[in-house]
C-alpha cells in the first residue's frame, strides 16, 4: 500500500468519525427529522388562486411553517399567529428566509378575501392556503396527522372548528423537520428558525 493511499483512508476514517460525532441541532420544539409517519408534502390554492407545494420555496426560503386554523378562531390561531408575526421582527433580516403558511380548515367561511387579509393583517407576507375540497384538506391534515371537527354552536353559521394546535417547520431542501405546539411564546420560534436560516 503506497503511502498515498494510506493517508487517504486515514482522511476518509477521519472524515466519517467527525460526521458521525455531529451533534443534533438543539431544537425547543419537538425535532421530527427523518419520521417517517409525517408525509411532508402539501398542495394548495393560495387566496389568489396559484397553487403553492413546498416545491414553491426551494430557494426562496430556509425554514417554511405549516400552520392550520381558520379566521374565526377565538384564541389558538391568532395567538400563533402573533408569536410568528413576533418572532419573524426579531429575526431581523433572517426573517426573509422564513415562509409562513395558515391552511384554513374552514374553507366555508374562509372566503380567499377573507382569508388573505387575515393572514397578512399579522405579517405582509404569510400567505393563506384554501383548500379546493374537503377531499384536499382530508388527504394533507391525514398526512401531517392533523385532526379537525367542527363543533356545532347555537345557529348553522355559528360554530367553531377544533384542530390540532401544532404547526409543521419544514427546512430548505423540503423536509420536515420540527413540530412545534402552539402557545409556548415567541422565543422557542425564534431559537428554532435561526437554527434553521443559519
Amino acid at each position: 500500500m503506497t503511502a498515498l493511499l494510506r493517508r487517504l483512508i486515514a482522511l476518509l476514517m477521519f472524515a466519517a468519525l467527525l460526521s458521525a460525532c455531529e451533534k443534533a441541532p438543539d431544537f425547543k420544539n419537538l425535532d421530527i427529522t427523518g419520521n417517517k409517519q409525517f408525509v411532508g408534502d402539501f398542495s394548495f390554492p393560495d387566496t389568489s388562486g396559484k397553487t403553492r407545494s413546498l416545491a414553491d420555496f426551494k430557494g426562496k426560503a430556509k425554514a417554511v411553517v405549516l400552520f392550520f386554523g381558520y379566521t374565526h378562531c377565538p384564541d389558538v390561531c391568532p395567538t400563533t399567529l402573533a408569536e410568528l408575526s413576533q418572532a419573524m421582527q426579531q429575526l431581523g433580516d433572517k426573517s426573509k428566509d422564513v415562509q409562513v403558511l395558515m391552511v384554513t380548515v374552514d374553507p366555508a367561511r374562509d372566503t380567499a378575501p377573507i382569508l388573505g387579509q387575515y393572514v397578512q393583517a399579522f405579517n405582509p407576507v404569510f400567505i393563506g392556503l384554501r383548500p379546493d375540497s374537503d377531499a384536499q384538506l382530508a388527504k394533507v391534515a391525514k398526512d401531517l396527522h392533523v385532526v379537525y371537527e367542527k363543533a356545532p354552536g347555537t345557529s348553522k353559521d355559528d360554530y367553531t372548528m377544533n384542530h390540532t394546535a401544532a404547526s409543521f417547520v419544514f427546512d430548505k431542501d423540503g423536509k420536515l423537520r420540527l413540530y412545534a405546539r402552539d402557545g409556548q411564546g415567541v422565543e422557542p420560534w425564534v431559537h428554532d428558525l435561526k437554527i434553521l436560516v443559519d
